[in-house]
């Protein structure tokens, strides 16, 4: 990516950025960045160290509160669309990164539905951006810790610097212990599958993104 960007990612919970996209946006720290988060709004814990995670980043972003019980109970189309749209500062964007329509991990229904609501947005012309880029992790069916899919568009492996600071703000500004999920996931290659248009994501759905949906 070159040149001043305009990026909003569009996450289901605090440290999602970090995880799927921290590499990325570390990367590209003079870029506008504005992180939308879904959940934990109301969650001490996890909405504080979200702010100190948006400062590590240098970017701005905002909480919501969907519902984000350990039943995962689904919710409908509408409540997730209308929540995205409600927490965006502007609806035009050079780039929206979010979450894929099959999760990065099996199994979690708020960050599918999160990708799906996304990408019926941008198919609506309610959100506008230039491109669309989706997460491109799996896991096997939980045969492994989530790792970047060779295949997607793009594919970049992290310096170590890179990775290190990445990997602080999970355990040091997250609070993550090393040894559980999410220390142990943090991703040292990002990888995303990339959309020019609305169009592009229906033709991936019809073919590649099938392959990868969990029954």
């Amino acid at each position: 990516m070159k040149g001043k960007k305009n990026i909003v990612v569009i996450v289901a919970h605090p440290d999602d950025e970090t995880l799927w996209c921290g590499g990325t946006m570390l990367l590209n720290p003079n870029y506008n960045w504005f992180v939308a988060c879904l959940c934990r709004k109301y969650d001490p814990d996890r909405a504080l160290k979200f702010k100190k995670a948006l400062i590590a980043f240098n970017a701005m972003g905002i909480m919501g509160n969907l519902d984000d019980g350990p039943e995962q109970l689904p919710l409908d189309d509408k409540t997730v669309k209308d929540a995205i749209l409600k927490l965006l500062p502007d609806k035009n964007f050079d780039l929206i990164l979010t979450h894929s329509p099959f999760g990065e991990y099996t199994r979690h229904l708020r960050h599918e539905e999160i990708g799906r609501a996304v990408m019926d947005l941008w198919s609506e012309q309610k959100i506008n951006a230039k491109q669309l880029w989706t997460f491109a992790f799996e896991d096997g069916n939980k045969k492994y810790y989530p790792k970047a899919i060779m295949g997607a568009n793009i594919h970049q492996t992290l310096s170590q610097n890179i990775w290190n600071e990445k990997y602080r703000i999970i355990t040091e500004v997250y609070g993550f212990e090393r040894n559980g999920f999410e220390a142990k996931t943090t991703p040292k290659t990002e990888a995303f599958w990339k959309f020019n248009t609305p169009r592009d994501v229906e033709k991936w759905l019809e073919q590649e993104g099938n392959q990868y949906l969990i029954k």
